[in-house]
């Protein structure tokens, strides 16, 4: 890739204004899981419409930074154009509320609600922590380019704690080094489509396939990304306590390499085997 060029992570979320504040997006197939495009390729171009909405009229892109983004997926979005209609529910100077919905063919297939809000002085703590595990040099990067969903083989990946998916192990949690082969910095938009790329926690309890489509996702942006222009790996650490009626809540956090807590999410997903 040449310098300055895009990325294909930022070709493929890229969104047009169109008038009216309404955006084209184009979905790309090489973001797709099984029956669709990954739900955090889906939150990451409504954050991406939303965010150009917000700069387009506080007109400083640094001023209103995402804090957080929820996404309601109400049907799986097809291949090709769809629209992105953004309503700004109320705006300051320090802080925007912003709903939106995407829309294909005349259905909506997403809602969204997310809190712009530019830093400000008050007290500050940190009792995080990130998991204790190899540095990606330590560790073995796998070969996604034969992983089972598309969305994967954009990414580079080492696993990092947790044992294979359909393992049967103990407990619901898994965390691996990211990166996208398309290198580029970190950003909001990357962030809430790279907390959803890993395989869901659950799969390591079990030891039969399942789907587990998402029907919320929420991510909170605690720092304002970029952090770095440099590119790098991220660890994303995933979790889930209890999985009952058919649902499951998933709690993600993604980290820098020195620690820094660059956003974390919870999502709510069906758990669903695949003979149904």
């Amino acid at each position: 890739m040449k310098m300055n060029e895009p990325t294909d992570f930022q070709t493929d979320t890229a969104a047009e204004p169109i008038g009216d504040n309404r955006y084209r997006v184009t979905l790309n197939d090489r973001w797709w899981v099984s029956r669709g495009p990954n739900g955090g390729y889906v939150a990451a171009l409504m954050l991406e419409a939303m965010t150009r909405s917000v700069t387009d009229t506080v007109g400083d892109p640094d001023a209103q930074p995402p804090r957080s983004l929820t996404v309601h997926f109400l049907a799986p979005p097809r291949t090709g154009p769809a629209e992105i209609e953004i309503t700004i529910e109320r705006q300051g100077r320090s802080t925007s509320f912003i709903s939106a919905r995407m829309i294909q063919d005349g259905e909506v297939e997403a809602k969204a609600m997310a809190v712009f809000s530019g830093p400000r002085e008050g007290p500050s703590f940190d009792h995080g922590s990130m998991p204790d595990v190899p540095a990606p040099e330590e560790g073995q990067e796998m070969d996604t380019g034969q992983g089972p969903v598309a969305v994967f083989s954009q990414y580079r990946a080492i696993p990092a704690l947790g044992g294979a998916p359909l393992s049967g192990g103990p407990r619901a949690e898994t965390a691996g080094w990211l990166r996208l082969k398309d290198d580029q910095p970190m950003t909001p938009v990357l962030a809430a489509a790279m907390l959803d790329v890993w395989f869901p926690a659950p799969f390591l309890n079990l030891t039969e396939p399942v789907r587990a489509p998402t029907l919320e996702y929420t991510v909170h942006f605690p720092v304002t990304l970029p952090v770095t222009e440099q590119p790098d790996w991220s660890l994303i650490h995933l979790n889930v306590d209890q999985a009952t009626e058919g649902h499951f809540s998933e709690d993600g956090e993604l980290w820098s390499r020195d620690g820094t807590l660059l956003a974390r999410c919870r999502q709510v997903a069906l758990l669903i085997p695949r003979k149904q």
